[in-house]
């Protein structure tokens, strides 16, 4: 049985807990073993072999810091493992009190864990976003505090760091591609930002951010992580609360490419005025200095303290291993690795030259391959030692987060171990034409045949896929990516798949067609297309102005004066050259209505542009050498970004999309034949306030944090006469009777029936020590002891009262738990009356950075299709959110009622009303609120209950007897009822009586 025989067996929203158990090449075998996580399949590859290194020991040995000292073999996996084990115990504590972080933090942990549960939003935050940054989080606020066991994990990334990175603190995160690295950063920053605002006299944090990437096709991608841009993912995901927007906005962001750190010449002189000026003297000096540059490139972060530095793709960057013995290279190998070095020395470079000026707190690289690269003196491929989360290619590929990669496991050649295609350059490498200097352009037509028939092969399929997206109406066509290794050798492939134009002995040029129909660039007449369906991309082109035919140009003339008006807003440069159209084109490849939409073929030099996040790619022919697990992932990584991240509502898992892949050997397993229709996006649409026209419909709401008692006396009363009764069950308190039985031998039938004999007096003492000491106390205060005795009182009349219900064998004692007392003294707190008045003696209290929410502040994009379009004159909002066919009925009755002002659906609303569940603090969001017709404002607030279990009954107490009365006495909030509506198929009279007996308790109030 082949490894991708089994279904997907873990979801991208929780933790998997199963994984494929691997042989002794790193490669996932067909036995599944259970596993908290995939922890032995880390990078997917063999353990990197040591290398010698002549670098002086630490303070703290790397041997002890898991290193194994001198000889460094990085094994990584035993960190990584160990680190995440504490912060899956940290995750684990239900009580957010008990997390250690700050109240910032936790809220932000909350909303993102909501989120994570949220099935409405378009994408939600996957398992391994949330874990990236909580290991971030837990590194930062929760182990400073535990003591010598959190020390050490400081201590080991330190040691880690020493060698590689002096002067700097790393922390790096694997994320496979497809994984939402940009997420991730955007959370970060979010997190540093919110802390830093609220908390400005706190040291951990900062709100400047230094984000560095390898190019420009990266920096422009991540615009969406500032602020103030339109598309910005603090917003459009709802990574931030709609009241800490306005917080994020102090967030001072520079985005910029490695290159920006090159130290530029200040004056630009000629060789001979150069030597003139020097005469016998010294060198001139014309560089800028370190601090110039520093100046230049990040002006902004002057003067902000010590910022935060977030790597992209930070397999770049890192301080060369000079002294270690580097393994002897040729040809294009040599010249990739001095590339490698120069690229990495220039980046660190430029980051410790802003820790010298501006001063760094934290480094955070992220990368789906943090590997060192050939050229570093390292291992080559050997993961970062301060690696401290690991999402793996492989782990994507189980979670269903990406493309299952199709590679080719048999064939129908007589002889050889291996597929044929599985690693094509090895058998035609040799044989492909050579460019001489000086001489004639090699011929397309003089391909090897393994590749001519690779490409047919590969084709054949591609037409196949292409054929169903047109049958589905798609609306894009299929992309597929040809790797080659240098420009010769691409533009032959680019020639041979796209046709090209060849010129006779007599001067007269022909038109030669490409072998592959769909991918030619010219028409069957031989005329050039307008719009090419093959692209040839090279990073020299990319980064130095390469020219583009200016058919292209005349035939994009819409597309390519949008993008300049884009660039305008943005505040760039409205003059385009020939690069900066060929970026346009390579980053909306995919994307309608832009100048990349229909391109089929791309065909690359090297690897595509790390950050290329089209998601349309089907099929990839490798030729090149494929030396490296990082080479092959990276390659891979770009057919692997998903068509569509809707999940599938039987089983809560995506739906399979596939990537075929030739010619690169990095993952050795197979697939078996499943449906796998093309997943066409859902229409996105974007739910607002409409502001100006509709403001007279907003609806304002209080932001409760809490509440307080304001007790006039020191008499405690109580009112139970519409309180709602408690029941126990085995589903709350798990199983009350369990068989035990041996293989033989008599069973046994265990029960509680020994709980049965403790006296009600003694449960409700219990029980009222608790609401005394608990609920009762004030801040820092002694407990009111004195008040044990009407608080017992209260408890026994609760109880004989009959409000405490046992079911399925529960009894009446299990109320000591302290879970079941919270629950059990919140009710009571809600009922808690000032006598003889009869006044509640609850007070809400507010959020103090934002305590009024708004209708106004609603802005988000979701892609549900159950959605209803409300009347213009009832609601603030354009679109209503529902989750069931009954909430559209619900809204249309709402509508029609003439005692209704204006009304909203609370999604993505912020209205939240803290509750106790078990003894941990929740948030209940009710359905809707309604504004009333009637002298004073009066809002009612409904919930829509079909089935009602112990949860819900928690929520609407909660709601009647605590949220309120208590917002009710702050005066300043108007007017505040709430309903609960059971009938799910007969709303209309529930709805009325809601209203009616809303409107009458506040006329006599």
């Amino acid at each position: 049985m082949s490894f991708f025989e089994h279904p997907i067996l873990n979801s991208p929203y929780r933790v998997p807990d199963r994984h494929w158990e691997l042989d002794g090449d790193g490669r996932p075998t067909d036995k599944i073993v259970p596993s908290r996580r995939r922890s032995d399949l880390i990078s997917a590859m063999p353990q990197a072999k040591s290398v010698k290194s002549g670098a002086k020991q630490t303070e703290l040995s790397l041997s002890e810091a898991g290193l194994e000292g001198q000889d460094m073999a990085y094994n990584v996996t035993e960190f990584v493992n160990e680190l995440r084990s504490q912060v899956d115990s940290w995750r684990a504590l239900r009580n957010p009190n008990d997390w250690s972080v700050s109240p910032v933090t936790q809220k932000l942990l909350q909303h993102w864990r909501t989120l994570q549960s949220d099935e409405t939003q378009t994408i939600r935050p996957f398992f391994c976003q949330l874990e990236a940054v909580e290991t971030a989080i837990f590194l930062a606020e929760v182990a400073p505090k535990m003591g010598a066991r959190g020390k050490r994990f400081r201590e080991r990334l330190t040691a880690a760091n020493a060698e590689a990175n002096p002067d700097l603190f790393r922390v790096a995160m694997k994320l496979a591609t497809g994984a939402g690295k940009t997420t991730v950063m955007a959370m970060l920053i979010a997190w540093q930002t919110l802390n830093a605002v609220r908390s400005p006299g706190a040291k951990s944090y900062s709100r400047g951010f230094l984000i560095v990437t390898p190019g420009i096709t990266i920096r422009d991608r991540l615009r969406v992580l500032l602020p103030n841009d339109a598309e910005n993912y603090y917003r459009r995901l709802s990574l931030v609360p709609s009241d800490m927007m306005q917080d994020m906005q102090r967030a001072k962001i520079v985005i910029t490419n490695y290159h920006a750190f090159k130290l530029r010449e200040r004056i630009q002189l000629a060789k001979g005025t150069r030597s003139a000026l020097k005469g016998h003297g010294e060198e001139l000096t014309t560089l800028e200095t370190e601090g110039q540059m520093v100046q230049r490139v990040m002006p902004e972060l002057m003067g902000l303290g010590p910022i935060n530095v977030i790597n992209d793709e930070a397999h770049h960057s890192y301080r060369e291993r000079t002294a270690a013995e580097k393994p002897k290279l040729t040809g294009d190998e040599r010249k990739e690795a001095e590339e490698n070095a120069e690229a990495a020395r220039l980046w660190i470079s430029g980051i410790e030259a802003a820790k010298k000026k501006v001063g760094v707190r934290v480094v955070y690289d992220l990368s789906a391959t943090p590997f060192f690269l050939s050229g570093s003196g390292w291992v080559e491929g050997t993961l970062f030692p301060w690696v401290v989360s690991d999402f793996s290619l492989m782990d994507a590929i189980e979670c269903g987060i990406v493309k299952l990669p199709r590679v080719p496991v048999a064939d129908n050649l007589p002889s050889g171990e291996h597929p044929l295609y599985r690693n094509l350059w090895k058998a035609i490498g040799k044989k492909m034409p050579k460019k001489a200097r000086g001489a004639a352009r090699p011929d397309p037509q003089s391909l090897p045949i393994p590749l001519k028939t690779a490409i047919d092969a590969l084709y054949g399929h591609y037409k196949k896929t292409f054929d169903l997206w047109q049958s589905e109406g798609m609306g894009i066509p299929p992309v597929m990516i040809i790797v080659c290794n240098n420009t010769t050798n691409s533009e032959l492939l680019r020639d041979y798949v796209a046709g090209y134009e060849r010129e006779n002995p007599d001067g007269t040029l022909e038109t030669v067609p490409g072998k592959c129909a769909l991918f030619s660039n010219f028409a069957d007449d031989g005329e050039r297309l307008p719009r090419p369906r093959t692209v040839l991309i090279d990073s020299a082109t990319l980064e130095a102005s390469g020219d583009i035919d200016k058919g292209f140009r005349d035939a994009h003339a819409d597309e390519i004066e949008a993008f300049r008006r884009e660039q305008a807003e943005r505040g760039g440069t409205q003059d385009l050259t020939d690069a900066d159209i060929l970026r346009e084109v390579m980053n909306t490849v995919g994307k309608k209505g832009r100048l990349g939409e229909q391109v089929r073929c791309v065909v690359s030099v090297s690897m595509l542009t790390e950050g290329w996040d089209a998601n349309n790619v089907t099929h990839i022919l490798g030729l090149r050498a494929f030396g490296t697990q990082l080479i092959c992932e990276q390659v891979i990584g770009r057919a692997l970004r998903r068509m569509s991240y809707e999940a599938d509502p039987e089983n809560g898992l995506f739906r399979t999309e596939y990537a075929d892949i030739m010619g690169i050997d990095g993952l050795n397993f197979s697939d078996q034949p499943r449906v796998a229709p093309p997943q066409p996006p859902r229409d996105v649409i974007n739910v607002r306030a409409v502001s100006p026209e509709r403001d007279h419909l907003e609806i304002t709401f209080p932001r409760v944090q809490g509440y307080v008692a304001d007790l006039p006396s020191d008499r405690l009363d109580v009112d139970f006469s519409k309180l709602e009764q408690y029941v126990l069950t085995p589903e709350k308190v798990a199983a009350t009777v369990v068989t035990m039985q041996g293989i033989v031998g008599e069973s046994e039938k265990l029960s509680l029936d020994y709980l049965k004999t403790a006296r009600l007096s003694t449960i409700a003492y219990n029980v009222a020590k608790h609401m005394v000491f608990e609920k009762l106390r004030d801040a820092n205060q002694q407990p009111k002891i004195h008040l044990i005795p009407a608080a017992k009182r209260i408890v026994m009349q609760w109880l004989q009262e009959g409000h405490l219900v046992c079911k399925g064998d529960t009894v009446p004692a299990q109320l000591l738990y302290r879970e079941l007392a919270d629950e059990v003294c919140d009710l009571i707190f809600g009922a808690l009356i000032d006598s003889p008045r009869g006044d509640g003696v609850l007070r809400a209290v507010l959020d103090p950075y934002n305590p009024q929410g708004s209708t106004l502040g609603v802005n988000f994009n979701t892609s549900v299709a159950t959605r209803y379009q409300p009347h213009p004159d009832k609601s603030h909002l354009n679109w209503i959110i529902t989750d069931s066919d009954w909430e559209a009925k619900l809204a249309n009755r709402i509508e029609d009622h003439p005692k209704v002002l204006a009304y909203a659906k609370n999604h993505n609303l912020g209205f939240e009303v803290p509750y106790l569940k078990e003894g941990e603090p929740h948030v209940y969001r009710p359905d809707f609120l309604i504004r009333l017709d009637a002298p004073e404002p009066t809002t009612l607030v409904i919930e829509v209950k079909g089935f009602r279990g112990h949860d819900a009954m928690l929520k609407a107490e909660t709601m009647r007897y605590k949220w309120i009365p208590a917002v009710n006495r702050l005066g300043s909030f108007g007017r505040w009822g709430f309903a609960e509506l059971r009938d799910v198929h007969d709303l209309g009279p529930g709805l009325e009586e809601a209203i009616c007996d809303a409107l009458k308790q506040f006329a006599t109030a």
